[in-house]
């Protein structure tokens, strides 16, 4: 799907983004990660209206989808775009509209939730919000997507290299927060996933106590 020798526009954590032309590209995860159930519920919540890059084609770990072209929220915010008040207000919306989609197992109590959402994973273009990076993708009460949503929100407001950005995480975790349902319930479950996550720094996991002891104290 990629010429020989395709260098990538842009790298995540444990992905690389390819452009195929200006309507597509490929995101390869470097583990060989398999996307099919990331792409099921790219579809399962694009079937029913929430914004999400279309998919047109899956092959083992790489994902062919839409081109959104706009700046992250979280650039956003740096830049002043975003307030730290519409930045948790957003989010919270987000979250909303995804959690009233139902599992596709239709299991009573469970709904889609993306693991992950946080700034860095929205992008805002003309035609509004898009959430991208679905790996973490599955079915689960609604309190725990919103329970790592904080934790990453707490985790940039407390860690010593971002302080520059704390008034603005901090105040946008309580909006995000004083919106959501209460993530108490998944709290735990969601520090613990947190916690087994292979990608993060020692220094990340170090604050993951200070991170509970965030949210809880803005509950």
């Amino acid at each position: 799907m990629l010429p020989p020798g395709a260098e990538p526009f842009a790298a995540g954590r444990d992905a690389d983004v390819f452009a195929i032309d200006d309507d597509w590209v490929l995101r390869r995860y470097r583990d060989g990660h398999p996307v099919r159930d990331e792409a099921d519920y790219m579809r399962h919540v694009a079937n029913h209206g929430y914004p999400v890059p279309a998919v047109r084609e899956i092959s083992g770990p790489d994902l062919v989808m839409q081109r959104i072209t706009g700046p992250t929220l979280a650039e956003a915010a740096v830049a002043g775009d975003v307030s730290a008040k519409q930045l948790g207000e957003l989010h919270a919306d987000l979250h909303r509209r995804l959690h009233a989609i139902p599992a596709p197992s239709g299991t009573p109590g469970l709904t889609v939730v993306h693991g992950d959402l946080h700034p860095q994973n929205v992008i805002s273009s003309t035609d509004g919000l898009t959430v991208i990076d679905w790996r973490d993708a599955t079915e689960a009460p609604a309190e725990l997507d919103i329970a790592k949503t904080a934790i990453i929100f707490a985790q940039i407001a407390l860690d010593p290299q971002w302080a520059h950005l704390s008034p603005l995480l901090r105040e946008a975790l309580s909006v995000y927060l004083a919106n959501s349902v209460d993530p108490t319930p998944q709290l735990p479950a969601a520090l613990h996933t947190r916690a087994s996550n292979p990608t993060l720094t020692a220094a990340e996991l170090a604050l993951l106590p200070a991170q509970e002891t965030l949210i809880r104290s803005l509950l």
